[in-house]
């Protein structure tokens, strides 16, 4: 098979580069409709704070031009304040390109609740990889960090290990932090999870899905072989089956079942009938809270 040349870099050579730029371009909302009487200053602070964080920091080697920056959504919704303690939920989105296409898929769509941070109108965020600062800086630089681990993981096979290797210093320094969110015991949804059940050796499927599903699947999909990429995308279900009856309550299958549902369904609403049904057994299985919608797709008639 001919070699795709993605009008990106090539990612897996990122550490060669000695050419470093910003990787972001994030949009960032601050949602206060859940307290009353703010104070919008502050928040406006906050918003522009983070944004600069995200999107003026430099995160890896890699060369990275103007049209080529990672794109993603952050919105806090704030729930309460008192004092400088602001607390509420993070959330995240994550996309990107599918060659020679207008569509951007998305890559991540999570939903983090324990966000909980103190926060003084204009302070800079400062943040070292070293050692634990503040809560929200972590927070950030931890979710920076997996949001690319997780962008390289779908241009080569186990990408991003680089950069999960900066989350899991960050988290292993943060477990000295009074906030939620970052010890096994606090829960099993949080930031401790989200990594561990994405990077574990035990599900080591999920991200080989990540990259033939989205490099090998939805990028030959674009590049005009439809057919070809769609039946690829539907054997790399597989992996998250294998990984599924590894462990059926895994997070990020939970994660990854929020993120691609709709895509899944877009794209098994046409296809040959007998690779429909396929994929849809098995979303039925992995994804059962919403296993009559993927049902539906079987009544509905195949296009070639």
């Amino acid at each position: 098979m001919k070699k795709i040349i993605l009008p990106i870099l090539f990612l897996l050579c990122f550490l060669a580069s000695n050419v470093r730029a910003q990787e972001f371009n994030f949009t960032v909302t601050v949602n206060t409709k859940q307290v009353a009487g703010t104070d919008q200053r502050l928040y406006e602070s906050l918003q522009e704070a983070v944004t600069n964080f995200m999107n003026n920091r430099i995160w890896t080697n890699i060369k990275f031009e103007e049209q080529e920056r990672i794109e993603g959504t952050m919105v806090i919704v704030v729930k309460s304040k008192d004092g400088n303690n602001i607390t509420g939920e993070l959330n995240i989105g994550l996309r990107r390109p599918v060659y020679k296409s207008n569509y951007n898929t998305p890559l991540l769509n999570y939903v983090d609740t324990d966000f909980s941070i103190n926060y003084i109108e204009s302070q800079p965020l400062d943040f070292n990889e070293n050692s634990f600062t503040s809560n929200l800086t972590s927070l950030l630089a931890f979710y920076g960090y997996f949001c690319l681990g997780v962008y390289f993981d779908t241009f080569g096979l186990s990408g991003g290990d680089d950069m999960f290797h900066m989350c899991d210093m960050i988290m292993t320094q943060a477990q000295s932090a009074v906030e939620p969110g970052w010890k096994a015991f606090d829960s099993y949804r949080n930031r401790y999870w989200l990594l561990d059940s994405y990077t574990n050796t035990a599900y080591r499927q999920l991200r080989q899905f990540m990259y033939e599903y989205h490099r090998l699947g939805l990028d030959v999909m674009g590049s005009g072989k439809v057919d070809d990429g769609r039946a690829t995308m539907t054997k790399t279900l597989d992996y998250v089956k294998s990984a599924y009856n590894t462990k059926p309550n895994l997070y990020f299958i939970q994660i990854l079942n929020d993120t691609k549902r709709d895509e899944w369904k877009n794209v098994y609403s046409v296809g040959p009938q007998q690779e429909r049904t396929k994929a849809v057994n098995i979303l039925r299985e992995i994804d059962a809270s919403h296993s009559e919608e993927y049902e539906n797709l079987l009544n509905a008639k195949p296009k070639m």
